[in-house]
């Protein structure tokens, strides 16, 4: 090797050398680099699953017989399924599933125990198809409750004599509503507009404070006669702006590309998004309050982002995740988010409809807000 050569290597060796050493001084990327591989471990190989679990679902008995009562406890006995809520009516079922307090509707007609009698009993079972996951897998095992169903466990004895077909298996009219063909697309894009605003809102202000003290000039922007929540605020509004900007792209190219418009209030659809965005802004601020360095916060960053898109729902059913992890997931704005777009787009919802979301959006932006004041504050002095 010539000495020109041997000379390159030597100064990569030695700047690798020193980049080492400060990587090894720096905890925050240590603990991040450890931290994530086991949350992806843990979130892959316990959290999620396609098996559904808690299921929320309503009942319109208009058969009131041991036979109608035997089949709603089969269902719920399968261990899928949270209590029945019992309805009046098909208006009322419709105005859960689209409020998504429930994702199945069972009908039991008011001749069912006689059509048992006669072998040619049928139930309607209206699911939520916008989530086409979930409304396959509730649509099977409702199916295969209804053709194991043994009748005669409920219904008084049967003589054997008696003429006519034997009871048998009942047949389960399904009908999806939202989503007719459950197309895996109408699930997805849905939500296409929380998943990019998470993105821009995470990536645009994990580096703003931080740069501001990398650079000398967050004292000097500390010194002016504003507050903290002022100075926060300012630093938000302007990327409300392109964040709404960036709605109106989401929503425009899904519906002249796919045609999937929203078919909601637009109203409500602009309404949840501001606590969304100032929230998802704020977990930003938040993170680059706590780093010291920009790379710590682009590392502080990721580790949010991802977390986000796993436990919020938008890739995989948040319903069928184990409890406890389910209720961590509320911890994040995408999950109430997305939540919101798919009872707008999907399921035409209107104001009352993502009242909660819009709720539970602005308590975290609340808290959020308070955390970055306490962690400023002792930097005034």
């Amino acid at each position: 090797m010539s000495p020109r050569g041997g000379r390159f290597w030597s100064n990569v060796l030695a700047v690798a050398y020193r980049e080492a050493r400060a990587l090894r001084h720096d905890q925050a990327f240590i603990a991040v680099v450890i931290m994530q591989p086991i949350m992806m471990l843990l979130l892959f190989g316990l959290v999620l699953s396609n098996k559904p679990a808690n299921v929320p679902w309503i009942v319109l008995d208009r058969s009131h017989t041991p036979v109608s009562r035997r089949l709603v406890q089969d269902v719920e006995a399968t261990g899928y399924f949270l209590a029945p809520r019992p309805v009046s009516g098909y208006a009322e079922g419709r105005a859960l599933l689209r409020g998504g307090r429930a994702l199945a509707l069972l009908v039991i007609p008011d001749r069912f125990a006689a059509d048992v009698e006669r072998g040619r009993a049928r139930v309607q079972l209206l699911l939520d198809g916008s989530d086409p996951l979930s409304a396959a897998r509730v649509g099977g095992y409702v199916g295969q409750v209804a053709g194991a169903f043994e009748p005669a466990r409920a219904a008084r004895p049967r003589r054997p004599d008696a003429p006519g077909p034997a009871p048998g298996p009942i047949d389960v009219r399904q009908r999806f509503w939202f989503n007719p063909t459950l197309r895996d697309r109408d699930f997805f894009l849905a939500a296409f507009a929380g998943m990019l605003l998470t993105n821009l809102c995470l990536s645009v202000t994990s580096l703003g404070l931080v740069g501001e003290r990398e650079s000398g000039t967050f004292e000097q922007m500390l010194a002016l006669p504003t507050t903290t929540t002022e100075i926060v605020l300012g630093k938000l509004v302007p990327y409300v702006g392109v964040s709404y900007g960036l709605l109106a792209f989401a929503t425009l190219a899904t519906g002249l590309v796919f045609g999937i418009w929203p078919q909601g209030s637009v109203l409500s659809l602009l309404v949840v998004t501001l606590p969304f965005v100032l929230a998802s802004l704020a977990i930003g601020v938040f993170v680059s309050a706590l780093a010291n360095t920009s790379a710590q916060a682009v590392f502080i960053t990721v580790f949010f982002i991802l977390p986000s898109y796993v436990l919020s729902g938008v890739m995989f059913p948040y319903q069928f995740m184990p409890p406890g992890v389910r209720e961590v997931g509320g911890l994040f704005p995408l999950r109430w988010y997305q939540i919101a777009l798919r009872r707008v787009i999907a399921r035409g919802a209107g104001l009352a409809d993502v009242a909660l979301p819009m709720l539970a959006l602005t308590v975290l932006f609340a808290l959020l807000l308070a955390g970055i004041r306490w962690r400023m504050k002792p930097r005034l002095g």
